[in-house]
């Protein structure tokens, strides 16, 4: 640009567009009902990190003389559960368990399902083939069934829950990983990089990595709800987490017998699954609409 009063060209500074990444934070910040949700999931993770030092009372500790007593009983403000334990405590300390029962199966299946994905729709030809066909044997299951039928044939308890739930979840995440494989490695850059002569693992590490993790990760935290829903669900039919630890999905089978004596008492741990599920959910959402910078 020329000034006309000196008549001399003065240089404009140069206005860097904001990184992808940065994008993404600030459409992210614009959408209320995501960052509401992810507050709520930030609480949940600092409740159960914080457990000891916020649950008013020993959460194994009971005493049969209070059992079943109602929400607003003195000293206990949510009540007590069927052997007079606290059910504040219970339910602080329960998001310990249902958290890592829902986090850590889906973790686990997205390093996997990525790894196979990601192998398949690179290389693609007969190995593509032969990956993805014994993915979709175990997509001829329904996800729910698979996980109870692992589980009966593992047995209760919390590894061999984390086991049958992360086999549950691999396929679909190998699946998607897979699908934005395919379309990536046709790219031009990745093209120009192969004609360069560049090695098979140089190419994924430096131009497939950094364009599918993100779709792979926003769509592996959707499956975190589910995994909560299911992992609750294994608890409730006696094949997950084993009393007396404390987890919603335990405890919502522990109390199904005082459902006609105190109600609100039994809906408390299916509110918590239901308030955790709908934060996971809304905040996934979020995510993926800030990611979309076409839309």
């Amino acid at each position: 640009m020329q000034d006309v009063s000196t008549g001399q060209v003065v240089l404009e500074p140069i206005q860097r567009s904001p990184g992808y990444w940065a994008t993404v934070w600030t459409r992210f910040k614009r959408d209320p009902v995501a960052v509401g949700a992810g507050l709520v999931v930030i609480a949940l993770v600092l409740m159960a990190i914080f457990a000891p030092y916020i649950a008013p009372q020993d959460p194994y500790k009971g005493m049969a003389l209070r059992r079943l007593r109602p929400p607003g009983t003195e000293g206990y403000p949510l009540g007590t559960d069927e052997l007079g334990r606290d059910m504040l405590s219970r339910l602080i300390y329960g998001a310990r368990l249902s958290l890592f029962m829902g986090v850590t199966p889906v973790l686990m299946a997205l390093v996997a399902g990525a790894a196979i994905g990601i192998t398949a729709g690179y290389t693609g030809g007969w190995v593509n083939t032969l990956l993805m066909r014994i993915v979709d044997i175990f997509f001829a299951f329904p996800s729910v069934l698979l996980a109870i039928a692992l589980s009966g044939a593992l047995g209760a308890g919390i590894a061999n829950g984390l086991i049958s739930l992360t086999v549950v979840f691999i396929p679909p995440i190998a699946r998607v990983a897979e699908s934005v494989t395919t379309s990536v490695r046709t790219r031009d850059y990745v093209e120009a990089a192969r004609a360069s002569g560049a090695g098979s693992l140089a190419i994924i590490r430096k131009h497939v990595l950094g364009n599918v993790l993100g779709p792979i990760f926003v769509y592996a935290m959707s499956l975190i709800a589910v995994c909560m829903i299911l992992a609750s669900g294994l608890s409730f039919l006696g094949l997950g987490v084993k009393p007396p630890e404390p987890e919603w999905g335990l405890m919502l089978n522990t109390l199904r017998t005082a459902i006609y004596t105190q109600p609100l008492l039994c809906a408390l741990p299916g509110l918590m699954i239901f308030i955790t599920s709908i934060a996971f959910n809304l905040l996934t959402d979020g995510l993926r609409s800030a990611m979309d910078l076409k839309a």
